[in-house]
């Protein structure tokens, strides 16, 4: 009765007025306790909604049902290949499609679908997989940035076969955390190859020339990403370089050049086939790399240039000599050049070639490292001389701010008026004797004021002045008037104790006895 009752009612509705209805029935269908009949019922309601021609019903189907669990596998499997706005709903998000679902979706779908595909959480290597075979460059750059997407070495490295040339792509693979050595590797030799490519087209360099600077270029970065890495990572990278034909002579000798040994162990133990520790034992004997060399199919002709530079490194090793630098060292190339002034010339000239090619780059690094190291000494040295110039400018400042203080307030201390020292002598008493009555003790001397009284009586004006200056200059202030506070004070005393000086020397001998004897007189009579 209700799945007529509804299609009944929708079948003269608008399309708007559908769309509702339907969303309200898929909801209380998958939220609402129905019972086992009115949910049979509103399922074949909700399946018989995708026959409505309008794609706003079937929309409001999709955004009801994309991300439960409880909604019905045909209606999900249906809308996922409905039109690409209505399908990438539950495309994106919905739990009831499987891996062979989400699969097809993206071999018979367009990009669009493809690039919602790649955003979904959690994806599987089977679904990665088929998308890094016949995604574009959009949607690999997407599969890429999504950091729940499974992805397996090898297909990164397809990834990177196909649309390596995307500048997108390959941001987004060098920001993934888990990202191998091998694809960084990968990624570096396409960015390579694109700009040889491109000075390549504008005439700026030979093809040639473009391609053995590219060559170059992936060799250096190899050395760069494997330095420090553990043996299981170089095994992965040396078999990757085995595999894509880009482990060479001159990458092995680059690596012995620059103090990569664990790299060449690597390399050479693939290329022979021994074991690695078999090997690093060879490198480290001098009579024992000659078979080492011609086991792993390296050219005869740079024998002499592996064995000077192995030398080298075995006497830096021991300590008799010392390596500087990171990158290639120009004592190894000296001496592997040395090595092979006595081959023919038709040997020599390939040799030589390479090994100046590398000591031109040694020399740049040289010069990059102490040009950098001047810059930083002459950034330091400006610093210091900004910091020093910004302490001596703000200095100025504070005494600048000081003088107008003390000018602006030295008028208005002037104007208080301050009592002139006084003298009294007082009375002499029977009681005193008359040289205790004039001592210094009887002068009274009413002392100077000190400043914050002063302060106390400056106007209201002054005193919001005083409080706005900083405390480093206002404490200055305050030290300067206590003191001259107490220089006025004991020059007061001073003045004092000159007169009571005065005073007693103008008092006659005759005077003083006779006030001693009546004084005499009066103790007798008591």
């Amino acid at each position: 009765m209700m799945i007529r009752q509804f299609l009944a009612w929708t079948q003269h509705d608008s399309a708007g007025r559908r769309a509702e209805a339907a969303s309200a029935l898929a909801r209380a269908y998958l939220y609402g306790n129905l019972g086992a009949d009115a949910a049979w019922e509103a399922k074949t309601a909700i399946l018989a909604l995708l026959d409505d021609p309008s794609p706003l019903v079937r929309r409001a189907l999709a955004e009801a049902c994309a991300a439960s669990a409880r909604a019905p596998r045909p209606l999900v499997v249906t809308l996922a290949a409905d039109q690409p706005e209505i399908a990438g709903l539950v495309l994106a998000r919905s739990p009831i499609l499987t891996d062979a679902d989400l699969v097809d979706a993206a071999a018979m779908g367009c990009e669009a679908i493809r690039g919602v595909i790649a955003g979904r959480h959690h994806l599987t290597h089977a679904v990665a997989g088929a998308l890094a075979e016949i995604g574009g460059a959009e949607t690999l750059a997407r599969l890429a940035a999504n950091p729940t997407a499974r992805i397996t070495t090898g297909r990164l490295l397809r990834m990177v076969e196909r649309h390596g040339g995307d500048a997108s792509l390959r941001e987004a693979l060098l920001a993934r955390a888990d990202l191998p050595l091998e694809v960084r590797h990968a990624v570096a030799g396409r960015l390579a190859e694109t700009l040889s490519g491109f000075v390549t087209a504008n005439g700026w360099l030979s093809p040639e020339r473009g391609e053995r600077m590219a060559r170059e270029a992936r060799e250096r970065a190899v050395l760069d990403l494997c330095a420090g890495a553990g043996a299981a990572a170089l095994a992965r990278v040396v078999q990757h370089l085995r595999t894509s034909g880009q482990l060479n002579a001159g990458l092995v000798l680059r690596a012995i050049l620059s103090g990569q040994m664990a790299f060449a162990e690597t390399a050479l133990s693939d290329l022979a086939g021994l074991d690695r520790a078999r090997v690093a034992g060879l490198l480290r004997n001098a009579r024992g790399y000659g078979g080492l060399h011609l086991r792993a199919g390296l050219p005869e002709g740079l024998l002499p240039a592996f064995a000077a530079a192995l030398s080298a490194w075995r006497e830096a090793e021991t300590g008799a000599t010392s390596l500087s630098g990171a990158g290639l060292s120009r004592r190894m190339i000296e001496r592997a050049l040395t090595a092979c002034e006595d081959m023919p010339f038709s040997e020599m000239q390939a040799v030589t070639a390479l090994l100046a090619r590398y000591e031109a780059e040694a020399a740049r690094d040289e010069a990059r490292a102490v040009a950098r190291a001047i810059a930083e000494q002459a950034e330091a040295r400006e610093a210091v001389r900004l910091e020093t110039a910004r302490v001596e400018a703000e200095w100025q400042e504070a005494q600048a701010r000081e003088m107008e203080v003390r000018a602006a307030v030295a008028p208005l201390s002037e104007a208080v008026p301050v009592e002139a020292d006084t003298i009294e002598i007082r009375a002499a008493a029977i009681e005193t004797d008359l040289v205790e009555a004039v001592s210094v003790e009887a002068v009274s001397v009413e002392p100077v004021r000190p400043a914050p009284e002063i302060a106390a009586e400056l106007p209201a004006s002054i005193s919001a002045v005083l409080d706005a200056l900083p405390d480093a200059i206002l404490s200055s202030f305050r030290e300067e008037q206590a003191r001259t506070a107490r220089e006025a004070e004991a020059r007061a005393r001073e003045t004092a104790e000159a007169a009571a000086e005065a005073v007693l020397e103008t008092i006659p001998a005759a005077l003083i006895a006779s006030y001693r004897e009546d004084r005499a007189r009066l103790k007798l009579a008591a």
